[in-house]
């Protein structure tokens, strides 16, 4: 039996013109129109039990131009002639039957058929509307093998708003709102219900440290000074030797000198012949078979330097010998072919190999010089595991806040290639799908992911590289992406817009919500209207995860993130606490939040 029974009295109006996924309502009675409002839901019977569901986009009501008299004339009687025209305008959002096979009450975001001219339109509201939200919840939950609640539906707030987890990640995200909008927490309520999951296997690049609040999952961090003196538990280093050389080009080589070309040659000489001789050394010549300069192979950065300090100074015997003079009898030489054109180069590298907020690539402990460190380091990113304690495993954040912001795109490009290329070489098994899936949830991607490729440097054009790759070919490999982020329109389009599910909190900035309305379908424009009204925690959720494209008031996750914005005002009448200056100035000089002196 349809939830749907709807009477003539309450009526709308009646459909006047139809479009592809919009309609427009004539509504003759005036006191009609006080039930459109925007963003609630209408009902059109297609046919029997089939129902078309549309939300609100536009209400309007225009007066009548009425007939002008010529001198002389009588006027008519005018009570038949309409004073007003009011419409309403709706996008077609769904299909609801009453029966669809041997299933009852279900909803489809397909749009079987479009109504015809004349048809009554009726608003969804009180009893109608609780038992269609009713039948979302049942449906999204039932789908799911473990469903994914994000919040309540704001026309609806009994009703608990479910998304699809599996199209979520698989078809990567967009979590988009201005500051203090309440995209944090919803990232730690995802993460939350997350590690109910026994497999579940994430990695939050955490630019602030915002989460390291979140007890229910693994932390890490990328190494600081304070990590040299004694490497600390959650300490990741990144070798310089993980870097390709496209990698290592954007790091070292000056791309605005003449003698960029000569030092981009001598660089990929010398990885070359430090990673074969590495080779030799570990006794693995399988290893030569597939052997490029990009081979992660590890070996000592003093060899490479020495390498090209020697290239600097090489001297190439001419096969003569001097006739007279102190040097007479010994041969004679030429400067080599790059012999002082490495001199920069070399300064520029030696310089950051001393720099102790670069230690995390250039002063790695030794055991980052073993061929099983890679093993390690790929078990820290992809390994998952049962939960124990309230702890999972596979729930991985790692803390980018030491990293030199000159750097940062490279490093976190790095992080997102070697989860990419591992999990691409994983072996897919008989069927096919024996690959772990992972998602990468991308925090102040605006950061790392510019819009404007054409202007930034090679280091951010390195870590967009890697990060488009994988928006475009990840979901075949297992690997997902959730990218998040306060200025959408900061951040990379190619990206976004492979970002098939758009969650978006409230946005003031215009330019920011015209880079969100372009994402979605144009019968969905309509929609982000609402941007800038929206609630602290309140999103509009449209894509593939979702039965029903609308407002959701997001949950708020039991460990809220240390993202909260600091009350100025009232701290300035009651502070929290009295302020040790002298500390956060000693904590500046020796580059670490670290009390150990």
């Amino acid at each position: 039996m349809s939830i749907f029974t709807f009477n003539e009295a309450q009526s709308l109006g009646e459909v006047r013109s139809v479009e592809t996924a919009r309609i427009t309502i004539r509504v003759t009675d005036g006191q009609r129109l006080q039930k459109a409002r925007v963003g609630r839901l209408v009902a059109i019977q297609s046919m029997g039990d089939e129902w078309l569901i549309g939300i609100i986009e536009r209400v309007w009501r225009h007066p009548v131009e009425l007939p002008t008299l010529q001198e002389g004339e009588v006027p008519k009687d005018l009570t038949a002639i309409q004073q007003e025209e009011n419409g309403v305008a709706v996008s077609l959002i769904g299909t609801y039957r009453a029966r669809d096979g041997e299933r009852h009450n279900t909803f489809s975001r397909a749009v079987f058929s479009l109504p015809e001219i004349n048809r009554p339109v009726f608003p969804i509201e009180e009893k109608s509307l609780e038992d269609f939200m009713g039948i979302l919840s049942a449906s999204s939950k039932a789908e799911a093998v473990a469903p994914l609640k994000i919040g309540t539906y704001s026309l609806d707030g009994k009703a608990s708003a479910y998304i699809d987890g599996d199209k979520l990640f698989q078809r990567h995200a967009a979590l988009l709102g201005s500051t203090g909008s309440g995209k944090s927490f919803t990232v730690a309520s995802i993460l939350e219900q997350s590690a109910l999951l026994p497999h579940a296997n994430i990695i939050v690049l955490d630019l602030h440290g915002e989460y390291s609040s979140m007890k229910f999952a693994s932390h890490y961090r990328i190494a600081g000074i304070g990590d040299l003196k004694a490497k600390k538990d959650g300490a990741i280093f990144l070798p310089f030797w993980l870097l390709t050389y496209d990698e290592m080009q954007s790091v070292f080589v000056d791309r605005s000198g003449d003698n960029a070309p000569n030092q981009a040659l001598a660089l990929m000489d010398s990885v070359i012949e430090m990673k074969r001789a590495a080779v030799g050394a570990l006794s693995k010549p399988e290893l030569l078979e597939g052997f490029t300069v990009d081979t992660p192979v590890p070996y000592r950065l003093e060899a490479l330097v020495k390498s090209l300090d020697d290239k600097n100074e090489e001297a190439i015997d001419t096969g003569e010998t001097y006739g007279s003079g102190p040097r007479k009898g010994q041969p004679k030489t030429e400067k080599g072919p790059l012999a002082g054109k490495l001199s920069r180069f070399l300064i520029r590298l030696k310089t950051k190999m001393n720099d102790r907020r670069y230690a995390f690539m250039y002063q790695a402990p030794a055991e980052y010089e073993t061929y099983d460190s890679l093993h390690q380091l790929a078990k820290k990113l992809l390994g998952t595991g049962a939960a124990k304690d309230g702890l999972n495993p596979g729930i991985k954040i790692i803390d980018f806040s030491e990293v030199p912001s000159d750097i940062l795109p490279v490093v976190v490009g790095l992080v997102a290639r070697l989860v990419y290329q591992i999990q691409f070489w994983s072996s897919p098994g008989a069927d096919g799908d024996a690959r772990h899936p992972i998602v990468i949830i991308c925090d102040e991607a605006h950061l790392y992911l510019p819009s404007n490729a054409a202007s930034t440097g090679p280091l951010e054009k390195r870590a967009l590289e890697n990060f488009e790759r994988i928006a475009k070919e990840g979901r075949k490999y297992g690997v997902g992406l959730m990218v998040v982020s306060q200025r959408p329109s900061d951040v990379s389009t190619t990206i976004l817009s492979q970002c098939s599910n758009i969650v978006a909190l409230r946005l003031a900035n215009k330019t920011d919500q015209a880079v969100v309305r372009q994402l979605l379908p144009e019968s969905l424009e309509g929609l982000m209207e609402v941007l800038p009204t929206l609630d602290v925690g309140e999103a509009v959720v449209v894509g593939d995860a979702t039965l029903l494209p609308t407002r959701i008031k997001m949950s708020k996750p039991k460990h809220e993130p240390r993202s909260a914005t600091i009350p100025f005002w009232t701290r300035w009448a009651k502070p929290k606490a009295d302020v040790d200056l002298v500390t956060a100035v000693e904590n500046m000089r020796r580059q670490s939040r670290d009390s150990e002196k």
